[in-house]
């Protein structure tokens, strides 16, 4: 019976924007997250090579900015409809706890080893909130469970190796709380291998708009005198929709066709051209660098797309969708010069600056001094630097690990 009713949702031409309406309805707006939320839950075709090697399938996503754009309440909406959902806060959350971790048996006395929380996901989506608050070896630690999809444990005797066959939907705040434009990259705290390793990444802002603003109060209070109402009429209900995408997951591996396919090859050589470009005139490296592992999300965003449909190979309609979203996020982040890395400066005067900034900071502070942020700031800006040069040599010493912060970042002490 339910495979008879998801064929006839199937049948639909807005299937795809069926399903993105009924993604948190109770939400307004975001309707592109909503959308690439949709192809998070349905997921892209998981393929093993006949060298025995293999390439995920499920899309991994991350919302940056600021509070208050309801990042927490989709990771929650998310965790509520997918198959298999385990929600976890970043704060909360070490490597053991997120991969696994090898443990004594009190009363066997013997080891034992306990999944963590991607483990326990395997085959559905964990989402993992205040990702920003996660201490630097513990995001390291999801890497390989990310792209490779195992985690490889070598603990007291026990070595083996489990599966993570998980979407990882991740939301974090900008380091100064509130995304700050004129600070540009510096409002993020991530390294570009992490940030590589999601399909898509979304900066969430919470801009002054007073119609957009109204529409939204509007929609709230709708919401508050009307509790009931959570879908509109011939919408799908959230156990119909994760039947729905559970069914679709088992039961489909669309393919990209061969136009598909051409079409995708000659976009990624002129986005590649255009990254080059973009590199060349900003005299800077950008720090999600468009390579395969992009060209790959690009294949499962539009893989996903037909798998909504129940279709076995892509159409051009859906490479175009796949390219948009792809557009709207990731790209769009990494054009804007907004997930830059802190190394990447836009001209050469501004890299001799800095370096001479660097060599006067380490002759006036030796190893194990704490000084105010604010007095360093002063001290060189008297003495004609840019507080831009500054703060930047800070970022780029905090994250080799040579400055440490202290005293609720007011204080930075030397360490080596």
């Amino acid at each position: 019976a339910v495979v008879s009713t998801q064929s006839t949702g199937a049948e639909r031409e807005d299937v795809y924007e069926l399903i993105a309406r009924n993604i948190a309805p109770s939400i307004f707006g975001s309707e592109d997250i909503k959308k690439s939320i949709a192809c998070l839950l349905f997921g892209g075709s998981r393929k093993r090579m006949p060298d025995g090697l293999t390439r995920r399938g499920d899309i991994n996503l991350l919302l940056l900015g600021d509070p208050g754009t309801a990042k927490s309440q989709l990771l929650k909406f998310v965790e509520k409809c997918a198959p298999i959902g385990v929600y976890t806060s970043g704060k909360g959350s070490s490597a053991a706890g997120l991969t696994a971790s090898v443990m004594r048996d009190p009363s066997t006395r013997c080891f034992v080893m306990e999944g963590g929380a991607m483990v326990l996901a395997d085959g559905g989506v964990v989402c993992i909130d205040e990702f920003d608050k996660m201490r630097e070896d513990d995001r390291v630690a999801i890497h390989e469970a990310m792209e490779q999809q195992t985690i490889s444990i070598a603990k007291a005797g026990i070595t083996t190796t489990l599966n993570t066959r998980c979407s990882v939907f991740a939301a974090a705040n900008s380091v100064f709380g509130r995304w700050d434009d004129t600070k540009g990259e510096e409002n993020i705290d991530f390294m570009p291998t992490i940030l590589s390793r999601f399909d898509m990444i979304y900066i969430v802002k919470d801009e002054h708009n007073e119609g957009r603003d109204t529409t939204i109060a509007r929609h709230v209070m709708k919401i508050h005198l009307n509790r009931e109402q959570a879908t509109g009429e011939g919408e799908m209900s959230i156990e119909m929709l994760k039947k729905y995408i559970a069914f679709a997951r088992a039961k489909c591996g669309p393919r990209l066709s061969d136009a598909s396919a051409a079409k995708l090859a000659h976009r990624y050589v002129v986005m590649r051209t255009s990254a080059r470009k973009h590199e060349h005139e900003s005299s800077r490296r950008l720090s999600i660098p468009i390579t395969v592992r992009q060209l790959e999300s690009i294949v499962r965003i539009a893989e996903s797309l037909t798998k909504m449909r129940l279709q076995p190979f892509t159409t051009d309609a859906d490479v175009e969708e796949s390219l948009r979203l792809f557009q709207v996020s990731t790209l769009e982040s990494a054009m804007s010069g907004s997930l830059s890395g802190v190394e990447g400066l836009t001209a050469l005067e501004d890299q001799e600056e800095v370096r001479k900034v660097e060599k006067q900071l380490k002759q006036r502070f030796p190893i194990g001094s704490q000084v105010s942020e604010s007095r360093i700031i002063q001290d060189f800006t008297k003495q004609r630097f840019t507080e831009r040069s500054v703060k930047t040599v800070l970022n780029i010493m905090i994250r080799r690990g040579e400055l440490q912060h202290r005293m609720q970042r007011k204080v930075v002490l030397r360490v080596k």
